[in-house]
Parts: C-alpha cells; structure tokens; sequence
C-alpha cells in the first residue's frame, strides 16, 4: 500500500483556523479534514477545492462504522464518492469502530469491536464495499479503548493484518490511541507493532490525551485531541518511526485548539524525528 502523501508533518485543518489558511497559506505539510465537514457543498466545499490547490489533502472519516453488523449506509457512500469527485484526495481514511445498527440508528461515538474471526469477516466485507464503491484503498485507524472484549480470537495487530491481506486496505497507525491502550488495557505494543505490515502504514496520527482520576485512586487516559502531544507518545513515535521509516504524520487538535503557530510547532517536533531518522539511514 502506497500513499501518495508526501512522508513529512502535516495538522489536522479545523474551523478556527480556515480563514487564516486561506489568507496566509502558510508552511504546511499537508493537512487533513474530517469527510462529513464537506458533503453538503456550498462555500465549506469551494474553501477546500481552493486549499487542495496548496497542500497535499487527507480526507478522514467518522461516520461510515465499518465495524458495525450492518452494511456501510449508502447514502453516506454516495456523499463520500461525490466529494472525491470534487477534490484531489490524496488519502481517505475511517477508524475501526462501529456506529450504527440494521435500522440505521447511530451514535455519536466511535465504539470498539470485538476482535474475533466472525468480526473479521464482517468488517472485511464492510471495507470491500466502501472501497469498491469509491474505486480506491481506505486506510484503516486503529482505536482507542476503555473497555476490552471477553473472548477475542486474536489481539489488535493481528486483526488490522488479516484485515489488510483479505481486503487490501492500508493502515492508518494512531500513536496516541496506541499509547492509550497500553496503559488502560495493558496493550503489547511491541506485539501490536510486530504485527502490523510496514507497507500498508500510509499515514501516522499524533494528539494529545487526557487523564481521569478516580476516588480509586486509578487513572484512565482518553484521547481528547486536547492537549499537546505528551513526552511517552513522542518517545513511543520515535520507536515507530525507527521501525518503519517516515511516514506522512499528522498533528491532531479537536478540542480546545490553540493557535495554528502551536500545530505548527507540534508538527515541527514530529518532522524532526523524522529527519533525524532519515539522518541515520543515509
């Protein structure tokens, strides 16, 4: 699996900061935006067609639930399929999650699935759907959790491998979900990394999570997209890059955004690992 991304830092494009993007078109990697943003049209869309003209473009999605027992909605299909008409995407992505059931009733959420062989088979047939109805590969992001699932027939890794051999997707590898889950969930990362093919990793996230503490005297971390990336993820995302090389990394911030100088910075810590691995491969 190829992405034509370019393997440098980009950030996730949110509201806040759209107007001075289009003024300033300043040094960007490439950026990525949430699908659903866009599907009505409109100015939205003409803003995007016009900002596809400077930087490499990431569609990601949080809607389509490939995870769920039910088929992708086809409407959703359809709107995704139009904007990739509309816009040169680069790369389109969705999680490994479920959202909706067969009467087409959704969370707001993006809800774990159970790692089993008959969970395989129906998100494997879930991913061939959408991307023989869009005409191009999805990258699939791995989640973070809370909660695991009694019973599962193979851990995470093995599951996104399968999941690659039998459909052909790629991998979108989320470094903060993965640290999530090994401090909530006790998560091998190691294992997890061993598993997965280098080749299907087409793009890397990076956020910021936030911890809870309970009268327990026990913690939880929740991926927020809230904060700055923290020291652990940044040392886990060196381990990664070591492993597999570059790859296009993206700067995510949804809630609480600060000022685009701060994805900027945040980006610019990622792309100095990144040179500074390419550095040792010379």
């Amino acid at each position: 699996m190829h992405t034509p991304l370019p393997a440098c830092a980009g950030i996730g494009l949110r509201h806040p900061h759209y107007q001075q993007t289009l003024e300033q078109t300043p040094a960007l990697g490439w950026i990525e935006v949430h699908s659903e943003n866009f599907f009505d049209g409109g100015q939205p869309l003409a803003m995007l067609q016009t900002l596809a003209r400077h930087y490499p473009l990431s569609l990601h999605g949080v809607g389509l639930g490939l995870g769920s027992a039910a088929r992708p909605d086809a409407q959703h299909l359809a709107a995704l399929r139009r904007l990739l008409q509309q816009v040169p995407a680069a790369a389109v992505s969705e999680h490994l999650s479920f959202n909706h059931d067969a009467q087409q009733r959704f969370a707001n959420d993006l809800l774990p699935i159970p790692y089993t062989r008959a969970m395989l088979h129906q998100v494997a047939a879930n991913i061939a759907e959408t991307q023989d109805a869009l005409g191009r590969p999805l990258l699939i992001e791995n989640l973070s959790c809370y909660l695991a699932y009694p019973g599962n027939d193979m851990d995470e890794g093995e599951f996104l491998a399968a999941l690659v051999q039998d459909t052909g997707c790629g991998l979108l590898l989320d470094v903060n979900n993965l640290y999530v889950n090994q401090i909530n969930l006790g998560l091998d990362v190691e294992r997890f990394l061993a598993a997965l093919p280098a080749q299907a990793i087409g793009e890397i996230h990076l956020a910021g999570y936030s911890e809870r503490r309970f009268d327990d005297g026990s913690t939880l971390l929740v991926d927020t997209h809230s904060r700055p990336v923290h020291p652990p993820v940044w040392q886990l995302y060196r381990q990664v890059i070591r492993r597999f090389g570059p790859r296009p990394t993206l700067i995510e911030w949804d809630i609480d955004i600060p000022a685009l100088s701060v994805l900027q910075a945040e980006a610019a810590s990622a792309q100095y690992i990144m040179d500074e691995q390419a550095g040792r491969h010379d």
